[in-house]
């Protein structure tokens, strides 16, 4: 099974000291939130983890092997990563651009097979994004946009998710159609590393959690430990009022 682990890593932002170094280990069948403030480094981590961008320090490692010196395509077997924004490169189609996480499972000219093609359909449908399978990823709103862009990575199939900001722009019925499959990802052995902003969210889906702060600090551990009020308003300065519905914390902001 894999699995993803950090060493001593000091990710690499601009203008900041060091902070605590992060030594985790992303295990199949976990759940990882990522909370922290605007500029705490949450997608300069997950760029990171993704071998998008060398660390300050320290290193990733994939199966034990360090990440930075695997092949691109060895990566995008086994990790998938869906990013916070994206730039339509050339045009395409929704089940064209659903297609491309088949592309490191392909030779240079090989073309997509009918299970390929099978594996992108489906992934379309669990996304809800079947009926627009024609149509230009460019013609498409941002709701539309982030569920092809999660349809695409499920049709890559990676052993680990690497999801920043995964519902972003989805209304709450698809934010939360995401969660559920992300979730299932997780049962079915894969590992879920995400950052979100909605700390009900991550108190609801996530049995991990990792907090990043703006200097650089860090701590992390099981979701029960690391979302209660103390940390999480010192985390974003921010006074909250908490409840329980269903056996989980939810969180209110107060004045």
């Amino acid at each position: 099974m894999t699995r993803l682990q950090t060493t001593e890593l000091i990710i690499d932002v601009p203008g900041r000291d060091d902070g605590r170094p992060l030594s985790l280990n992303i295990e199949p069948g976990q759940v990882w939130g990522v909370l922290g403030p605007n500029g705490a480094g949450k997608t300069t981590l997950m760029h990171t983890l993704a071998g998008l961008r060398a660390p300050r320090s320290g290193e990733v490692l994939l199966d034990g092997q360090p990440l930075l010196a695997l092949k691109r395509r060895q990566i995008a077997r086994h990790l998938g990563l869906v990013f916070q924004e994206r730039q339509d490169g050339f045009p395409a189609t929704v089940l064209e651009t659903a297609l491309i996480g088949r592309h490191p499972f392909l030779s240079s000219w090989q073309m997509e097979s009918a299970d390929d093609l099978a594996l992108a359909r489906r992934a379309l449908t669990r996304l809800d994004v079947a009926h627009l399978a024609d149509r230009l990823v460019s013609t498409l709103s941002g709701g539309e946009r982030q569920r092809v862009a999660i349809a695409t990575v499920l049709t890559q199939s990676p052993a680990i998710w690497l999801a920043d900001e995964p519902t972003n722009h989805l209304d709450l019925h698809h934010q939360i159609a995401v969660m559920e499959l992300l979730t299932e990802e997780a049962v079915n052995g894969r590992a879920v590393f995400m950052c979100l902003h909605d700390l009900n969210l991550a108190a609801r889906w996530c049995n991990h959690v990792l907090l990043l702060y703006p200097d650089g600090e860090a701590c992390w551990g099981p979701a029960q430990q690391m979302l209660v009020p103390e940390a999480l308003e010192s985390l974003y300065g921010q006074r909250l009022a908490t409840t329980e519905l269903d056996g989980a914390p939810v969180f209110v902001p107060v004045r």
